[in-house]
């Protein structure tokens, strides 16, 4: 397989992608939308993005790319995320880098420590390791693998604001895989018209059906102000009777619905 992830070498994404699958072949990008799109192109069997953190939440990047673009999650993975400040260590640090996600996950670590520090935002952790290893007065928080890869030093460990700090990764392609029996399906609701209890309404018909919601958020839809698409997490897949029968009712009370996967549980 030719798997799409966050470059350069030494991301989340990059060991999201190793969990799932050992010998397939990496393809770097520098974001998460040219992942995407090159899935939606043929140019990938599949990419890996982040859907959400357990310290910070939804990635809306991703939300916003999975409503718009024709692809599919077809996997999940769910990776432990250990943060550490890594440089030279030589001499005072002046700037600390990285992605947005891990400088808001570690928050607290860089108000107590460095306060008076410059913070700088890059495309990704490794990004961050890899402009750190150039300058002694930087540090960059990244994950051991960047350490490694960059030739870094390990200044601080796990330096994330919570110690159960998980990222939710989607394994995104173009078809939907045979259900397992332990799936789970993701799909976007637009009501255009909100009036007292339409979300009640949508909800409803999962719970007369005994079919358990794992997620729930909105999402600006752009439109105006107040307007929401909302994006669900269902256990089952979409080919068993009862998920395909809620659905059918959820697209009668809607404006639209757009089924993002249907895949196994990680």
């Amino acid at each position: 397989m030719k798997l799409g992830v966050l470059g350069p070498e030494g991301t989340f994404s990059e060991r999201a992608a190793t969990l799932w699958s050992n010998d397939s072949e990496l393809i770097y990008f520098k974001d998460f939308e040219d992942v995407l799109k090159a899935v939606e192109r043929g140019e990938l069997d599949a990419g890996v993005v982040p859907l959400e953190n357990s310290l910070e939440g939804a990635i809306g990047l991703t939300m916003d790319l999975l409503l718009t673009l024709q692809v599919k999650i077809i996997g999940e993975i769910n990776v432990p995320i250990r943060h550490c400040l890594l440089g030279r260590g030589e001499g005072e640090l002046k700037v600390i880098l990285s992605h947005p996600q891990a400088l808001a996950q570690c928050r607290q670590f860089i108000r107590q420590h460095f306060p008076h520090a410059e913070i700088r935002t890059t495309g990704s952790t490794s990004h961050a390791a890899k402009l750190a290893q150039e300058f002694p007065e930087m540090a960059a928080i990244a994950g051991t693998d960047a350490a490694k890869k960059y030739d870094l030093k390990v200044l601080a460990r796990d330096i994330q604001d919570g110690q159960n700090n998980v990222t939710r990764f989607a394994l995104v392609g173009r078809d939907l895989p045979k259900p397992t029996g332990e799936d789970k399906t993701s799909l976007v609701v637009y009501l255009q018209r909100d009036s007292p209890g339409a979300l009640y309404g949508i909800l409803k018909e999962f719970a007369i059906r005994n079919i358990n919601l794992t997620r729930i958020e909105s999402r600006p839809s752009r439109k105006c102000l107040g307007d929401y698409y909302f994006y669900i997490d269902i256990d089952g897949h979409i080919s068993e009777p009862l998920v395909r029968e809620a659905l059918l009712r959820v697209e009668s009370k809607s404006t639209m619905v757009k089924v993002l996967g249907s895949y196994r549980k990680a």
